[in-house]
């Protein structure tokens, strides 16, 4: 649950997706440049007056988060309130301590220094199979990387990761804050409640 602040208590409604490899992050594609129309949300839920609190990238797969409380997806959104997100990471090549400590201590991109990650090596997660899966290079080995982030710029672990000399081959975001992806299958979503403080409203000097 998040930190609760004095305020008033509030109930809202969340919706957690596992959102499928090459989905948008959204419920309509707004690029009229793309020749074939790409999957968007709403080939899986249908869910007017929510907004989706920190966007996924089109290649990456696992939690997103939707909600209809406009303070609560800014809350969860905006990295200032340093809400950790976890990552597991197929990447290509064979990670060392030094790229650990790289990645962790934050690596220089084009938009500037990435604050401190938690980085750790894993074993092959338990995971859905992609569709389509990722292309199978005998000579070329794979490593799995655990990452969590307090940041959300576009595309930060794919840039992370390359800057450190390991491309990435799938991405998968299976927590965000308190939330978890669990047993949620490709397209499928759970819905919940959270209870959370709201700042109360400011009142006005009494009239003399």
């Amino acid at each position: 649950m998040l930190p609760l602040k004095p305020g008033v208590l509030r109930l809202s409604n969340i919706i957690l997706l596992n959102k499928p490899f090459q989905v948008l992050c959204q419920f309509t594609d707004r690029d009229s440049t793309v020749a074939t129309p790409r999957a968007t949300l709403a080939r899986y839920l249908s869910a007017p007056g929510y907004r989706v609190a920190g966007r996924l990238d089109y290649d990456s797969e696992g939690l997103v988060v939707l909600t209809n409380n406009g303070r609560l997806q800014q809350h969860i959104a905006n990295p200032r309130h340093k809400q950790w997100k976890v990552y597991w990471v197929q990447v290509e090549g064979t990670v060392t301590q030094t790229a650990i400590q790289q990645l962790m201590d934050g690596v220089v991109l084009k938009d500037g220094p990435t604050l401190p990650a938690r980085v750790r090596t894993m074993t092959p997660p338990p995971l859905w199979d992609r569709h389509p899966p990722v292309r199978y290079r005998a000579t070329v080995p794979d490593s799995w990387l655990e990452i969590a982030l307090q940041e959300g710029r576009n595309r930060q672990i794919r840039r992370m990761t390359a800057a450190v000399g390991l491309p990435t081959l799938r991405l998968v975001r299976v927590s965000v804050g308190p939330w978890h992806v669990g047993d949620l299958a490709p397209g499928c979503y759970r819905t919940e409640q959270h209870s959370h403080q709201e700042a109360s409203p400011k009142r006005g000097r009494a009239a003399r």
